[in-house]
C-alpha cells in the first residue's frame, strides 16, 4: 500500500523522521498505532495540546538514594544542640556556607556549587519534609515516596500523572487509550531499572542505563531478523486496518523501540555546551540536557545519585558524605549552565529528594543511622527562591528523630498543580495543601 492510498495522511517516512518519542503503553491498547500516529502528527505540527497543560514545561527528578543526612546538608550551625549531638561529624560554624535571608542555617562546605545556584536565585530549599508515622526501611520508605501513599501500594505518582494526561486516568474518566488530542511521550529514566514512581497503569517509562545499549540490535545478529522486522513494518498498516490485534501489538512494540532508540541515541551523541564534572550523576544529567536540547517532548526525566547510607565513616567537612554532596552540587550547577546556554533553563524544574534523613545524634561508628525528615531541593529560575519552612526542632524530637514539618505530598501537589498544571488531588488520590513552589513572577505569568 502506498502512502497516498493509506486511510490517513501520515506517512511512515514522516513517522520515522519526526524525532518524537512514542508512548510505551500497556498491551491492553489494541489500536494504539493508528491513534499514536495521528497524535504525533498533530504534535509535530504544533496542533496538539491538552487545554491548560504547558507542554514546554519539564520536570527532572534527582533521587538521592540511601537516605541523605539532611542535618549535614542544610546545617543548623547556629543551634548548640546540633554541635552537641554531633561532636565528631558536625559541620563547624566557620565551615558552613551561610545562606542569605535566613539566620543560623547554611550548606555543607562541599556544596559551593549549590550555593552559587542559591545566590543566583535558582534554588529553593524545603526544610523538614516527611510524612506521618515514618518508615525507616530503605525499600518501604522509597516505595512510599514513589507511590505518594504511606501504605506504599499502587502506581507511581508520576505514572498516574502520565496516565491522567494521556489516558484520562486520575481525571474521573474511564478511558483506556490515548486520544489523538492528548497523547504525549512517556517519561525517561536513566538507570538499570525504571523507578516505581514512573510506572502507571497504562503508560510505562522508557528506561536505559546507556544510550548505546538502548537500540535495535537484532539486525546485527542475523540478516533474517532484519528482514522479518522490515516485513512486520510493511504489513503494519494492513494488519491495523483488519483489526489484527496480535500484529498491531507487535508492530507497535517494534516501532516504539526503534523510534525511542533512534531519537535518544541521536540526541546524546552530541556534545554538551558546557563541561560537566566526572561523576555518574553528571553523566546522567548531561544526557538529560542533550535530550532536552534535541527537542524530545518528554515532560519528566528521572536520574539517581546513590550511596548516601552513611552508617559509618561519614566524616564532617571532608568526609565521604561531603564527596557525595559535592558531586550532586557540581552536577546540578553544570546542568543549569548547559540549559542556560540552550536557553532552556526556564523550561526545566528539578526536584531532588531522598527517602529519609538520618538520626540527630551520630553513632559509635562515626556515622548516622536511618532517620526521618530531611530537606528537599527545587532548582530552576521559576522556583520559589530561598529557604522554605522552618528547620525542624532539635529539642522537640520523636525518639531521637526529627519531626517532619511539611508533608512530601504537599511538595508533589505544588509541582503537579503549579508547574505541570495537572489535577494534583486526583493524581495523588487525596487532598494535600499544595506547597507554593513557584516564584511570584512565574505564578503571575498568564494572569
Amino acid at each position: 500500500m502506498t502512502d497516498a492510498n493509506r486511510p490517513d495522511p501520515f506517512s511512515r517516512r514522516e513517522f520515522l523522521s519526526s524525532g518524537l518519542l512514542l508512548a510505551s503503553a500497556a498491551a491492553s491498547i489494541p489500536a494504539f498505532l493508528n491513534r499514536s500516529a495521528l497524535a504525533m502528527h498533530a504534535q509535530a505540527a504544533g496542533l496538539s495540546s491538552v487545554p491548560g497543560v504547558p507542554e514546554d514545561h519539564v520536570l527532572v527528578v534527582v533521587q538521592l538514594g540511601g537516605g541523605n543526612d539532611g542535618l549535614n546538608t542544610v546545617v543548623p550551625f547556629g543551634d548548640p544542640l546540633y554541635h552537641k549531638a554531633r561532636p565528631g561529624i558536625g559541620i563547624k560554624e566557620n565551615e558552613a556556607l551561610r545562606l542569605s535571608g535566613v539566620e543560623g542555617i547554611g550548606l555543607h562546605p562541599q556544596m559551593g556549587a549549590m550555593k552559587d545556584l542559591y545566590d543566583d536565585g535558582m534554588l529553593g530549599i524545603v526544610q523538614g519534609v516527611g510524612y506521618p508515622n515514618p518508615n525507616r526501611s530503605h525499600f518501604k520508605s522509597m516505595d512510599i515516596w514513589h507511590t505518594a501513599d504511606t501504605s506504599a501500594t499502587g502506581d507511581g505518582w508520576l505514572g498516574r500523572y502520565f496516565d491522567a494526561e494521556c489516558c484520562g486516568y486520575g481525571k474521573g474518566e474511564s478511558g483506556t487509550a490515548p486520544s489523538p488530542a492528548s497523547s504525549s511521550p512517556p517519561g525517561i529514566a536513566i538507570g538499570r531499572a525504571a523507578p516505581l514512581s514512573m510506572q502507571g497503569r497504562a503508560i510505562k517509562p522508557v528506561s536505559f542505563e546507556s544510550a548505546e545499549l538502548f537500540k535495535w540490535s537484532a539486525a546485527e545478529m542475523h540478516k533474517t531478523l532484519r528482514s522479518g522486522y522490515e516485513d512486520l513494518n510493511r504489513r503494519g498498516a494492513d494488519a491495523n486496518a483488519k483489526g489484527d490485534r496480535n500484529s498491531d501489538f507487535l508492530l507497535r512494540t517494534a516501532l516504539d523501540a526503534q523510534i525511542s532508540s533512534d531519537a535518544i541515541r541521536k540526541a546524546v551523541a552530541q556534545r554538551p555546551l558546557v563541561s560537566y564534572p566526572a561523576s555518574e550523576l553528571a553523566r546522567q544529567l548531561s544526557m538529560v540536557a542533550l535530550m532536552i536540547r534535541a527537542g524530545l517532548r518528554t515532560r519528566v526525566f528521572y536520574v539517581t545519585h546513590g550511596s548516601f547510607d552513611t552508617h559509618s565513616g561519614q566524616g564532617g567537612a571532608q568526609g565521604r558524605h561531603g564527596q557525595l554532596l559535592n558531586q550532586f552540587a557540581a552536577a546540578m550547577k553544570a546542568f543549569y549552565a548547559d540549559l542556560r546556554q540552550q536557553r532552556n533553563d526556564g523550561r526545566v524544574m528539578t526536584l531532588a529528594f531522598s527517602e529519609f534523613g538520618r538520626r540527630v545524634g551520630q553513632n559509635a561508628s562515626g556515622g548516622t543511622d536511618h532517620g526521618t525528615a530531611a530537606p528537599v531541593f527545587l532548582a530552576g529560575p521559576m522556583v520559589r527562591r530561598g529557604v522554605i519552612g522552618d528547620h525542624p526542632s532539635l529539642k522537640d524530637l520523636d525518639d531521637g528523630d526529627l519531626k517532619y514539618r511539611i508533608d512530601f505530598r504537599s511538595v508533589y501537589a505544588g509541582i503537579l498543580g503549579g508547574w505541570l498544571k495537572a489535577d494534583a488531588g486526583k493524581i495523588l488520590e487525596g487532598s494535600f495543601d499544595a506547597l507554593p513552589v513557584l516564584g511570584k513572577a512565574t505564578r503571575d505569568v498568564g494572569r
